[in-house]
């Protein structure tokens, strides 16, 4: 489907506040024309109807006629282990996704929503779920479990889930593609750096190791996000600081990684930053880059050889110092970037190896909507 078009984008994000409800920016575009609206949203139901009605309306709509439609993907959050891929929507697969909802409670209620109005909208169209979880369901229990007690996996499911599995899936099939091979024959290391980061270790296609945990928290420093610490400093912490663990969650998920570091979390200011002698702004960088190499190390330990690293989303797509510092001395891991093709702004994607280099390097920019599409056409195969 790498031909297929894109016939309207969207999107609904909250703008602030007015009159106890939340203000949000219902944006729908096509080809032809722009549609903005903004509205008093109460809730996501409300918000979904909205757009919805943007797409379907008679005069403004990307879609004259509802039949046309022949089904809706949802991304899901949280499968747990429940589903280890896309699924047509039924009433077991909704309980499922609320019996999730303890491991995702922001998300997976939400989901549901979406699922409810658009069964309530389209009520003889196929709804498919796609979890941004299942991916990563072929890692060995090796990999997904924690040194704790196993009851806590038994009882509550404490384990390694993973996430950004639809991310990961696209590009290391769309690599594939453009090496000239079949996934089920390549090692792949993907590496999703966005503001929320995550590396993957694929092996002939399925996932082997992931740097996410339980939740989006763990693995490497993302841009507010703490990535991996000693978990007694939570503990030390509260004593030190007399914070609940509560105030804690939130330092870590929204106060800490690049943030944290050096007070910017977005990595174009943060290189602003470092041009101008900021000192806290080059370590968080330098910090980065040493965490994102050691995941690859780790990785090429875990599969014994790689085929080719693949950058991707908003950092790995288009930031070449990054790119540059972390592949920077892998040479004895067959890894050698030509600076010249590694800074070169052709449309994506692209390749940056060296022609000495025995593992190639690629630039592949995501597309998750794609890949929701592709796993819908295939349960509508």
């Amino acid at each position: 489907m790498d031909n297929a078009s894109v016939m309207a984008g969207g999107i609904i994000e909250r703008i602030g506040e007015s009159q106890g409800c939340l203000t949000h920016h219902i944006f729908i575009q096509d080809i032809e024309k722009k549609i903005v609206r903004e509205q008093y949203i109460k809730n996501h139901k409300r918000g979904m109807h909205l757009a919805v009605n943007l797409i379907i309306d008679s005069k403004t709509g990307v879609i004259d006629d509802i039949t046309r439609i022949d089904a809706i993907g949802h991304r899901v959050v949280q499968g747990g282990e429940t589903f280890g891929s896309a699924v047509l929507i039924d009433d077991n697969v909704k309980q499922a996704i609320q019996d999730n909802t303890p491991l995702a409670p922001l998300h997976n209620p939400a989901n549901l929503v979406g699922i409810q109005v658009a069964e309530e909208l389209f009520p003889n169209i196929p709804n498919i779920a796609v979890f941004d979880t299942e991916f990563h369901q072929t890692m060995p229990p090796k990999a997904f479990l924690y040194a704790l007690p196993y009851e806590y996996y038994t009882k509550f499911k404490v384990r390694r889930y993973g996430f950004h599995g639809t991310s990961h899936k696209y590009v290391s099939r769309k690599a594939a593609r453009l090496m000239g091979t079949d996934i089920n024959k390549i090692n792949l290391i993907t590496l999703h750096l966005g503001n929320g980061c995550s590396i993957c270790a694929i092996e002939k296609g399925k996932c082997k190791d992931t740097s996410m945990g339980m939740t989006p928290l763990s693995g490497i420093m993302m841009g507010t996000r703490s990535g991996n610490i000693d978990p007694a400093i939570i503990g030390y912490l509260m004593e030190q600081t007399g914070m609940s663990i509560q105030e804690l969650d939130i330092v870590l998920n929204k106060k800490s990684g690049l943030k944290g570091i050096c007070g910017l979390n977005d990595m174009r200011d943060i290189h602003e930053a470092s041009a101008k002698g900021d000192i806290k702004a080059s370590l968080a960088i330098d910090m980065f880059c040493f965490q994102v190499k050691k995941y690859i190390g780790a990785y090429a330990a875990v599969l014994g050889h790689v085929d080719a690293l693949v950058f991707t989303a908003g950092v790995g797509e288009n930031d070449h110092i990054i790119r540059a510092k972390t592949c920077e001395n892998l040479s004895f891991l067959g890894i050698q970037i030509d600076p010249e093709k590694n800074r070169q702004k052709n449309p994506k994607p692209f390749y940056l190896h060296s022609q000495n280099s025995r593992v190639q390097v690629w630039v592949v920019p995501t597309n998750e909507e794609l890949q929701i599409a592709e796993d819908v056409l295939e349960i509508l195969k």
